[in-house]
């Protein structure tokens, strides 16, 4: 469906500053330039693939045994994916496993697999999901697969074992900081700054607070006001000392974006 007419431009004239990974800046990019806005990228972190060979060997000698598969977001199933279609050619390859995300873009990727989400808290956090998972019944003694990345947080895990699963991880991506001293988003963002910054992640933030030279905003260059995603990016950018000015209500770029109107007027 098409953006209505009548709100077509409420972000004219607006600089808004992306943090995502460069690959995956298109989409907000999109959303905010449908608004009138004009997006600066900051590409803070990057993404890639990391698998161990070892650890994959292993899950997928397990695969059909598992009850539920973890993701936590879309990176996860990305990946996870990409390797799996590359070792099997059909999808019934992972038994009648059950499918819980964090997240409306997470649960996305994996309905656009054809497959059923059947777990997903209204929260997006890992701890929220535990807690879902734990009130269906069903984790004692079943066997739950996490799909991980590197900056992954142990408590999902914690709480999942507490409830006497059992637990394995594997780790498909990593997330790593991204130099900006040479980029030319970076330099345009330090000469001009821009109306607000938007954050998708804990990582993100922590690249912006320790890149400081290479995001010092020139003199007369306009401070942003900083937006996050949810109640964990938020922790993250307050721990970090900077002020946080608005909030979405849902883990989900559209919530987000229409935080961010509702912010600028």
């Amino acid at each position: 469906m098409g953006i209505n007419m009548s709100k077509k431009q409420t972000l004219a004239g607006r600089r808004i500053a992306i943090t995502r990974a460069r690959e995956q800046a298109s989409e907000l990019a999109e959303k905010l330039t449908a608004l009138g806005a004009e997006p600066v990228e900051l590409p803070l972190i990057k993404i890639s693939r990391e698998i161990s060979k070892q650890n994959l060997a292993d899950t997928m000698l397990e695969l059909g045994n598992y009850d539920w598969m973890i993701f936590t977001s879309v990176n996860g199933v990305r990946y996870f994916f990409a390797q799996f279609f590359e070792l099997f050619e059909d999808i019934r390859a992972l038994g009648l496993i059950r499918f819980a995300v964090v997240g409306d873009a997470t649960a996305q990727a994996i309905e656009d697999l054809h497959l059923r989400v059947e777990c997903q808290p209204k929260s997006g956090n890992g701890d929220a999901l535990a807690e879902a998972l734990i009130e269906t019944g069903s984790l004692d003694s079943a066997k739950v697969l996490v799909i991980t990345g590197n900056l992954n947080r142990d408590t999902v895990v914690t709480k999942l074992e507490e409830a006497r699963a059992i637990v394995d991880q594997l780790q498909v991506y990593k997330t790593e900081q991204n130099d900006l001293t040479d980029d030319a988003s970076a330099a345009d963002f330090r000469k001009h700054g821009a109306d607000a910054v938007l954050f998708g992640s804990s990582s993100a933030v922590q690249s912006y607070a320790t890149q400081n030279e290479a995001l010092k905003l020139s003199s007369g260059a306009k401070a942003p006001l900083i937006g996050s995603i949810g109640p964990l990016t938020s922790q993250t950018v307050v721990e970090s000392g900077m002020p946080l000015a608005f909030e979405a209500k849902k883990p989900s770029l559209d919530s987000l974006v229409t935080a961010l109107v509702k912010k600028l007027g």
